[in-house]
């Protein structure tokens, strides 16, 4: 007997609409499991993972805070696959985009100036987009896999950023500690509502960028050569679409987007440069956008599940006392439900049951 996946003829919007409820129902009952399996209150736990961090006006604030970057950099990844280009590295990007944007105020300290943050922000975005641009060339013009060289060129970031903090930018004033100098007050992102809470603008910039892609998708000219070449690149080539030129435009479009969310971390929430600026969002941002159905509205949505379990993660160190890795769990089980109830959307299992025969000598 052997498993063949059969593709159907028709994909079922309803199945398509139901399967990322279902990826999280059985995240939630195998993340039920694996805590009874740690000694702990299934019920108790999931609790404290996934309820507790919303029953604070102060704990929503970091949800917008962690969903930002989550949201943005997911926006700028779901153009990407939509149009048949795999970035998978967004986490070097977003790094890119901190150093880039944080030139000015590290460098130019003394420089006191309303433009500074304006600055800052589109710094960031382009630091970003260039960084992307190295797999874009790759890919383009030597027909290189985009998937390896965007994901190595990550470790070359972070081994950057390492060297730059622990080198020429560090605070001279520092202790010999490996961050930067604070930001000024002029270069830092301001909250939404102080009064309230940390959240500052970065979340406000995820939903206008969500809202923009949107309305790219749906309405536009661009928006329609990317579906068309994500869908096929020959029917692409018969309407007159460039595969070369969607490249460059996906892979700049995602790298900026990663980029202004890498400063707009720095910026608005902690306010210097040092060697771990992000917990992995640009990994993270990857099962955002599937889970959001490469839809920039629905990936608002899943940005803040996914944020919701970076600070349930960090809530449940402190009142279950367990291993900071959970995260981790459930963002992979997260993904693999969602891959998985994606299979079963375009695929049905079928198994084949064959008979040996045996031949005379």
């Amino acid at each position: 007997m052997r498993i063949e996946l059969e593709k159907r003829p028709d994909v079922s919007k309803l199945y398509a609409f139901v399967s990322p409820l279902l990826a999280l129902v059985l995240t939630l009952v195998f993340g039920a499991i694996m805590f009874a399996m740690l000694g702990k209150d299934p019920i108790a736990a999931l609790e404290a993972f996934f309820i507790e961090p919303l029953l604070e006006v102060w704990s929503l604030h970091e949800l917008a805070i962690k969903a930002a970057p989550l949201i943005l950099i997911a926006v700028g990844l779901a153009v990407c696959y939509r149009s048949n280009n795999w970035n998978i590295g967004a986490e070097g990007q977003f790094t890119i985009g901190a150093i880039t944007g944080s030139y000015l105020p590290i460098i130019f300290y003394d420089w006191h100036s309303p433009i500074v943050l304006p600055l800052m922000l589109i710094l960031g975005a382009l630091g970003g987009a260039l960084f992307a641009a190295v797999p874009a060339l790759l890919k383009a013009h030597f027909n290189t896999n985009e998937i390896l060289t965007s994901l190595m060129l990550v470790y070359i970031a972070q081994l950057f950023l390492d060297w730059l903090i622990r080198g020429a930018w560090r605070d001279p004033k520092g202790f010999n500690f490996p961050v930067s100098r604070d930001f000024a007050p002029e270069a830092v992102l301001p909250a939404i509502w102080e009064e309230s809470g940390r959240a500052h603008w970065a979340f406000i910039f995820a939903i206008i960028a969500a809202v923009g892609a949107w309305f790219m998708l749906r309405y536009t000219l661009k928006g329609f050569e990317i579906v068309v070449l994500g869908q096929s690149e020959r029917a692409g080539r018969f309407a007159g679409f460039s595969s070369k030129r969607m490249i460059w435009f996906s892979f700049l479009f995602s790298g900026a987007l990663a980029g202004l969310a890498g400063i707009a971390e720095v910026s608005g929430s902690i306010g210097h440069l040092q060697p771990a600026i992000s917990p992995g969002y640009g990994f993270t941002a990857i099962i955002v956008a599937f889970l959001g159905r490469l839809n920039p509205l629905g990936i608002i949505a899943s940005g803040l599940v996914l944020a919701l379990t970076y600070l349930g993660g960090e809530a449940a160190q402190l009142s279950l006392g367990v291993s900071d890795k959970v995260t981790r769990v459930f963002q992979g089980l997260l993904l693999f439900f969602v891959l998985s109830c994606d299979t079963l959307i375009y695929y049905k299992i079928r198994l084949v049951w064959s008979r040996i025969r045996g031949r005379a000598a």
